[in-house]
């Protein structure tokens, strides 16, 4: 049996409280990460698994986050005419062919799992899909996703990408609770969402990244709001283990930054920026520079 995922969810409905007042005028997942916004690093990691069809789950004020997969034929023109062919190369990965790109509106923010069944009509009832949050950036030789993506070619099931956080951090995530460690991967028990961290199973968290079988569309329908009084996507997945389904966790081979938060964007900007040759030289100088100021300061 061949095991392909080609469609993938982006849950983009939030409000983006914690940078405001910049959100209060451009979706936060616009915000740049060095010269890409969020949404461009999630959209070339689900291109390079295999991805075809990417479906927006999005809310009020989230236009120019669909202006920007648009094409822009005054901006090209303007760049032709000045022959800058490098620019115009890096235009053509922010633009989507027509019909590869679909926009669903979440009308009440009601959690993560309530936006992935927002999608449920999109999905057929026979194919698995990828769940992408694009505030989780992963830095990776082989993007997580398409680590996933080969993982799951071979084994099926329900997969989250996991990763080990320490035992007080564990109240911030969705956290799994091992059956069997065989490295990469782990066969899964049970999960437990934000758990207190002496109530945490396992050091192991679930990050943005999902590839799902779409029963879980119809466990969606089933369950009731839980922690947080939202609809939590991990008691969806965990309904898959009450009803004897495979379930895994993926230690993926990459460094995740949390762009939700201020401190997060901050040490992102800092890994890419460094990583990027154009820049590596200035900026890491920059950067020692103001670690000798603070150190004299002390």
């Amino acid at each position: 049996m061949v095991r392909k995922v080609t469609k993938a969810i982006f849950p983009v409905a939030g409000l983006g409280t914690r940078f405001l007042p910049a959100t209060k005028s451009i979706p936060k997942e616009i915000m740049t990460l060095v010269d890409r916004p969020l949404i461009q690093y999630a959209i070339d990691e689900a291109r390079a698994a295999g991805i075809k069809e990417f479906i927006f789950v999005t809310s009020r004020g989230k236009s120019a986050l669909e202006d920007y997969f648009d094409h822009a034929p005054e901006l090209e023109n303007s760049l032709r005419k000045k022959g800058k062919t490098a620019l115009l190369e890096e235009l053509k990965n922010t633009n989507m062919d027509s019909g590869a790109i679909a926009y669903i509106r979440q009308h009440k923010a009601l959690g993560l799992g309530h936006a992935v069944w927002c999608a449920r009509r999109l999905i057929s009832p026979n194919e698995a899909f990828a769940v992408i949050l694009p505030d989780d950036v992963i830095a990776a030789e082989k993007p997580c996703l398409q680590q996933m993506v080969e993982a799951y070619s071979e084994i099926g099931g329900a997969m989250v990408a996991a990763m080990e956080v320490p035992p007080e951090k564990a109240s911030a995530y969705g956290v799994l609770d091992v059956q069997e460690d065989m490295g990469s991967i782990v066969s899964v028990k049970g999960m437990v969402e934000k758990p207190a961290a002496e109530d945490a199973p396992s050091n192991l968290a679930v990050i943005g990244r999902y590839i799902l079988p779409p029963k879980i569309l119809q466990n969606l329908n089933r369950i009731k709001s839980g922690a947080g009084g939202e609809v939590q996507l991990t008691d969806a997945i965990a309904l898959e283990l009450e009803e004897g389904r495979d379930v895994y966790g993926y230690r993926f081979r990459g460094q995740r930054f949390d762009c939700g938060s201020k401190a997060g964007f901050l040490q992102a900007t800092v890994a890419f920026g460094l990583a990027r040759e154009d820049l590596q030289s200035e900026f890491s100088n920059y950067l020692v520079q103001m670690t000798a100021v603070q150190k004299a300061a002390q």
